[in-house]
């Protein structure tokens, strides 16, 4: 099992070696979602949120962001883009290192888009803890990949990715206090952080606590 202090060096490593400008867009598949089963904008709370390219489209919409990551770059880069789009009064960033900490409240979404990494972490512990902070009527969005891109770090591994119906499975929820918005594997063309393009599959699974 990885420490905590391999998790902050890798990804303050990553971090710090990136152009600061990528991954400052907001997740195509994340925009969808929320466009037709969150319209109206609450409080939310963004998982491994990067460069913050959906925090501050969240904020830019109006609702208010705690972005949680363990790199203080990140963060400190994401306060940055915040202030340079007028929005730093809605996005709080946050340092967590979720397989030990995590932040307080309950919020109107809660989201983990990609959130993978090639660190060995208590991934589904971490999940079912971002369901159990999801308030009432709000939504729990979990992207993922389910398949490699040609720019992916994990390109040329044999990867066995989970079905969305397996991940939904994993969180343990009780049947009768969520309601199953999405759950399935679409394809889309994704575009790599070079401009190359590839048609890719996701995990989409959005899940609405119910009162």
């Amino acid at each position: 099992m990885r420490t905590h202090t391999d998790s902050t060096t890798f990804w303050e490593n990553h971090y710090s070696g990136l152009d600061a400008r990528l991954g400052t867009k907001p997740n195509a598949v994340l925009e969808d979602v929320l466009a037709t089963l969150a319209p109206t904008p609450g409080t939310a709370l963004d998982l491994g949120c990067g460069h913050g390219g959906d925090a501050l489209w969240l904020a830019a919409h109006g609702w208010d962001v705690t972005a949680v990551d363990v790199s203080r770059t990140a963060l400190d880069r994401v306060a940055e883009g915040a202030r340079d789009r007028g929005v730093a009064d809605r996005v709080h960033p946050a340092r967590h290192d979720l397989a030990e900490t995590f932040p307080t409240g309950r919020f109107d979404l809660v989201s983990a888009a990609y959130f993978h990494t090639p660190l060995d972490i208590p991934r589904t512990r971490v999940l079912r803890r971002a369901a159990e902070s999801v308030a009432d009527s709000g939504l729990l969005v979990i992207v993922e990949h389910a398949s490699v891109a040609p720019w992916s770090w994990q390109t040329g591994e044999d990867v066995r990715f989970p079905t969305p119906e397996q991940v939904l499975a994993s969180l343990e929820l009780e049947d009768d206090g969520w309601h199953v918005e999405r759950c399935h594997a679409p394809q889309r063309v994704a575009t790599g952080p070079q401009g190359q393009t590839a048609t890719v599959t996701d995990n989409i699974l959005a899940l609405r606590r119910t009162p």
